[in-house]
């Protein structure tokens, strides 16, 4: 049975023939049995980073509609020229109760450039989150192959253990029959190799064991309901039984074509395919929040102005004849004079923090160019050397082995080498698994470098656009 991992799934890789039926029936009835896909999933389903990421843009979002609004008017109330000698409201002309508004205006587009400089900001949230569920991707990704490893590993060592055992009966019963320094060298020398092995199992053990805690930290659902706003509607991902499937997973290449030749891509070439990571657009939206700063620091070579308004109630005077009310209406404006020390410097630091984006953007781009070069010529390698174990060094080692133990059970070879043989066979069965799990590895870490959708969506029950 195959099935894959859809296109739109973070890296857009296909995973096929993961589990088997003997692997289900091997498993806990409590455990959940995770292949590759199913791994990641969880990962990212249960990432708290995801859920507080968006909260950060939801704030930034409501601010950015807040700075798009004018400031709230100011009211003042005041007792105006009230004589000290009676505190006599209407004793004096001037004596009046004020009522006044004002309002202030930002100084040119102020208003507009601020909101659209937060909104910039606010847009690379859902890019944040893209890239970290594509990391997320590779690092549980990888750790899920280190398990498949050491487990593949301990089962070859333990197979093969059987026959080293047949190996020490064997000897055993030569020495037995016909004693010698030469047999009882055998003896100690196939206990010695089955001591050898059992340090070897509990080294991967051990490896698999690491692997398996370092897992649980991504795979743990614990406090998944702690998350504000997180619906988790699949109760499954908070359980902490895991068992994994037993079949290697074959990732597909993204961007194939570019791994055709061995020869460096063009740099050109590759940055326009790098261009749209999220990382890179990351960084876009900063450029443009930094541009709109400039613009932001440009307005305050404009005035910024207010107007207000009052109404002064005064009392009749000491006769009781009625006084007039009064009524006054005005406005303010700065007048930015000087501006060398203030407003040249603001627009000028505006500047140097956009150049100071713009110079991480080439840097990013170096750094993804020069990772994935890295990583190409690793997967080069691993074909190669893939290719020559399967086509030569497996049949060939396989063959020396058989042979040797041939010749010792026929009394016709010597015991050390037939050991040696049958030592270099596990060492090249466990090396061939390494390079199949290691190539794997390498293409979930060329995957990470083309990313283009942001919403993307996981096979399965679950839309990463919740938690966008």
């Amino acid at each position: 049975m195959k099935y894959y991992i859809k296109p739109t799934i973070v890296l857009a890789f296909s995973i096929s023939s993961i589990f088997s039926a003997a692997a289900q029936d091997k498993a806990p009835n409590t455990a959940r049995i995770l292949d590759l896909q199913r791994t990641i999933e969880t990962a990212i389903f249960n990432d708290p980073w995801l859920v507080g990421n968006k909260h950060a843009q939801d704030a930034v979002d409501s601010m950015s509609v807040a700075a798009g609004s004018l400031p709230d008017p100011k009211v003042s109330i005041d007792m105006a020229n009230l004589p000290t000698n009676s505190f006599d409201f209407g004793q004096e002309a001037m004596t009046q109760f004020k009522v006044g508004l004002s309002q202030a205006f930002p100084p040119g587009d102020s208003r507009r450039i601020k909101r659209q400089q937060l909104q910039y900001k606010g847009a690379a949230f859902p890019f944040l989150r893209q890239d970290r569920r594509a990391k997320i991707t590779v690092t549980v990704g990888q750790l899920w192959l280190n398990i498949y490893l050491a487990r593949e590993s301990i089962a070859l060592i333990e197979k093969n253990r059987v026959l080293f055992e047949q190996l020490a009966d064997v000897a055993e019963s030569s020495y037995s029959t016909a004693k010698g320094k030469s047999r009882q060298q055998n003896v100690i020398r196939a206990q010695l190799e089955i001591t050898r092995l059992e340090d070897r199992l509990t080294m991967l053990r051990q490896k698999q064991d690491m692997f398996q805690e370092k897992l649980s930290e991504w795979l743990n659902g614990s406090f998944i309901n702690q998350y504000p706003n997180h619906q988790n509607t699949d109760r499954r991902t908070q359980t902490s039984h895991y068992t994994f499937t037993k079949t290697l997973p074959e990732i597909t290449l993204l961007k194939p074509q570019l791994y055709t030749l061995s020869s460096e891509t063009g740099t050109q070439s590759l940055f326009e395919h790098l261009s749209n990571h999220p990382s890179m657009r990351v960084i876009e939206q900063k450029i443009r929040e930094s541009d709109a700063g400039i613009n932001l620091a440009e307005q305050k070579y404009k005035p910024e102005w207010g107007i207000r308004a009052g109404y002064g109630y005064r009392g009749n005077d000491p006769l009781g004849n009625n006084r007039s009310d009064l009524f006054s209406v005005g406005i303010t404006f700065n007048v930015p004079l000087f501006t060398r020390n203030r407003q040249d410097r603001e627009v000028q630091s505006a500047q140097s923090t956009m150049s100071a984006v713009k110079t991480e953007k080439w840097q990013l781009a170096r750094k993804l160019i020069a990772s994935f070069e890295t990583a190409k010529t690793q997967l080069l390698r691993l074909n190669q050397r893939q290719k020559l174990y399967e086509s030569q060094l497996l049949p060939q080692i396989h063959e020396q082995a058989e042979a040797s133990l041939t010749a010792y059970t026929n009394d016709d070879g010597d015991f050390a080498e037939a050991v040696r043989a049958r030592i270099a066979e596990i060492d090249a069965e466990i090396d061939a698994l390494t390079i199949n799990v290691e190539r794997q590895k390498t293409i979930l870490q060329l995957n990470y470098f083309f990313i283009t959708n942001v919403n993307e969506t996981v096979a399965g029950n679950h839309r990463l656009g919740d938690i966008q």
